[in-house]
């Protein structure tokens, strides 16, 4: 595969998933938190499908200011963020505290992770990207167990959502631990045998922010193919379902919110004219009782 080929296909599919944003936002009954959070992924994502850049080595396809690290990394903080609000989102709306208590360390743990991307990307060490994704697994980690446990309910709480995410949480987080930590691992150590000079974050703001290597080499883009394919395609559609899923749960919830206070004001109704219930009964007449 060229990588022209590689960045049409993901245009492509980013041009797709904001068309099927843009159907979930005007066909939902209410425009909610998931939809805003969503739209910064999804858009951020598209973004990033249109103009890829490989952060490090400061290599793009497009030989433009909007190519440049600095401009890319940001948008990527923005999204990641976003997706990482939309799972504690939808965590904390969960009836199991443990899971609510979960979803509260959701965006501090991606908030830290970015600050270590923010490290490598500036001193160009990939010593941050091993931290980064060490937590970005260990957060997948927390999602997985509280859909489990959340499917431990009962059968009313298990879905083809929840049984997607499972299993594909499951993937993301042997692929984190498997593959991806250690090739940035490996990096890491291999800049330290050669004793690569490390940057400041001066000399690192200004590197990212004005040079740019325009490359559609195979050779420079092979090792981050997979990765991103995987980031900028299944990643958005796990955002797009969260939209799909949190307007079901709504709805379930307002159902039985409504069907809850029916039978309230029902049973508060047969009280309240129901002679039975507030007519007076007579006192049977005994031997003792007779009337006068």
């Amino acid at each position: 595969m060229s990588v022209r080929a590689w960045w049409a296909g993901l245009s492509a599919v980013a041009a797709i998933n904001i068309a099927i944003w843009a159907c979930a936002a005007a066909s939902l009954d209410t425009a909610g938190v998931q939809v805003a959070l969503s739209a910064i992924y999804v858009f951020g994502c598209a973004y990033r499908s249109f103009l890829p850049v490989y952060d490090i080595p400061r290599i793009c396809i497009v030989d433009s200011w909007a190519s440049s690290v600095l401009v890319g990394r940001t948008i990527a903080t923005l999204a990641e963020l976003a997706f990482a609000a939309q799972w504690a989102v939808y965590l904390h709306a969960s009836d199991l505290e443990a899971v609510r208590l979960v979803s509260l360390a959701i965006v501090p743990l991606i908030a830290i992770a970015q600050l270590c991307c923010w490290h490598a990307v500036l001193t160009t060490s990939n010593r941050g990207h091993v931290i980064e994704n060490s937590l970005w697994g260990i957060a997948a980690v927390l999602i997985v167990g509280s859909l489990v446990a959340t499917a431990a309910q009962g059968a009313a709480h298990r879905g083809l959502a929840l049984a997607v995410w499972t299993v594909g949480g499951a993937l993301f987080v042997a692929y984190i631990f498997i593959v991806d930590v250690p090739m940035y691992w490996q990096r890491w150590k291999a800049e330290e045998a050669l004793g690569r000079r490390i940057l400041s974050y001066a000399q690192g703001f200004a590197d990212l922010s004005r040079r740019r290597v325009v490359s559609l080499r195979w050779e420079d883009w092979r090792s981050e193919v997979t990765w991103m394919t995987l980031y900028f395609t299944i990643g958005v559609w796990v955002s797009l379902s969260l939209v799909f899923a949190s307007e079901y749960q709504r709805r379930v919830t307002t159902a039985a919110h409504r069907g809850t206070e029916s039978r309230i004001t029902g049973i508060t109704q047969n009280a309240l004219v129901s002679p039975t219930c507030w007519a007076r009964k007579p006192i049977a007449a005994g031997p003792d009782r007779m009337p006068a």
